[in-house]
């Protein structure tokens, strides 16, 4: 596997990679969900890249930017073990070299201002800037990202098409611990109790699921069911929402639905979401 850090490395590397190229950004701390998507990657194409960076623009000034896991040594050997071809793992002046204040920044309106934008303004601009960096520094054919970010999932997407980057956006499965709990970095925060309680919102989920498919049409008593489970857990809840696959609300004619959430337990920000149809 070859290590990137500038992008110099990477234009070397990319004019000598062969047939379609896969690329799965992360933020490091990488565990069994971020080696799914690089099995998904590898299904699909010929050369694999992966990047590593914790990215200062999708955090605001009283996040964990600075507590954010970091092991570059153990994803880098994770990696390689995966058969990754190629790692690219900038610094943040190799990202953004006229400093964050003044860089220039992608936004998506209308997606990034509802659910988890609500609630981190300014977020989703940050993650926009940097995967669109990402794409137009190693071009590649497809992108990979966990539907656990099902929100960042539609942003990106929304970017991609409307940017005319010819990358294919693709989702990949939430993977889940045996109790339910999606993957996550940040579930390092959780202690034992919070932990035991954290997969009550993959449950909560799952029954509001049950509720729309049984044909329920009563969305704001589904809502309020969740949030109450979750608040009776111990979660500072964000929220608990149903919504039409492309993240509006629900009408009477919708078959199609995603039901989503987010709350914090201890330091942790935990999020999930399931699809529903009836």
């Amino acid at each position: 596997m070859k290590e990137l850090f500038t992008h110099t490395d990477v234009a070397y590397w990319r004019q000598n990679a062969t047939g379609r190229i896969g690329l799965v950004p992360t933020m490091g701390s990488l565990h069994a969900g971020h080696m799914h998507l690089v099995e998904a990657a590898h299904a699909e194409c010929d050369t694999v890249i992966a990047s590593v960076f914790v990215n200062p623009l999708q955090f605001g000034p009283d996040e964990d930017y600075e507590a954010y896991p970091r092991d570059y040594a153990s994803d880098r050997d994770q990696l390689a073990a995966a058969g990754v071809d190629g790692l690219f793992a900038p610094s943040v002046d190799t990202m953004y070299p006229r400093g964050l204040a003044a860089a220039t920044v992608v936004d998506v309106p209308g997606l990034t201002d509802i659910l988890c934008g609500a609630h981190r303004p300014g977020h989703f601009r940050g993650v926009v800037t940097v995967v669109a960096k990402l794409f137009n520094r190693i071009r590649p054919h497809l992108a990979f990202f966990g539907e656990k970010d099902f929100q960042q999932l539609a942003v990106i997407r929304r970017m991609a098409d409307d940017l005319a980057t010819g990358v294919e956006v693709r989702g990949v499965a939430v993977d889940r611990e045996p109790d339910g709990l999606a993957r996550s970095s940040r579930n390092a925060y959780l202690n034992d109790d919070q932990r035991q309680r954290a997969a009550v919102l993959y449950h909560a989920l799952l029954e509001a699921r049950d509720r729309l498919t049984s044909g329920s049409h009563d969305i704001a008593t589904i809502e309020e069911f969740g949030r109450q489970r979750l608040s009776d857990a111990g979660f500072q809840v964000d929220y608990f929402t149903v919504r039409a696959v492309n993240l509006n609300p629900p009408d009477t004619s919708t078959t199609e639905f995603r039901v989503l959430a987010a709350g914090w337990l201890g330091r942790a920000r935990l999020i999930d979401n399931l699809p529903a149809s009836r």
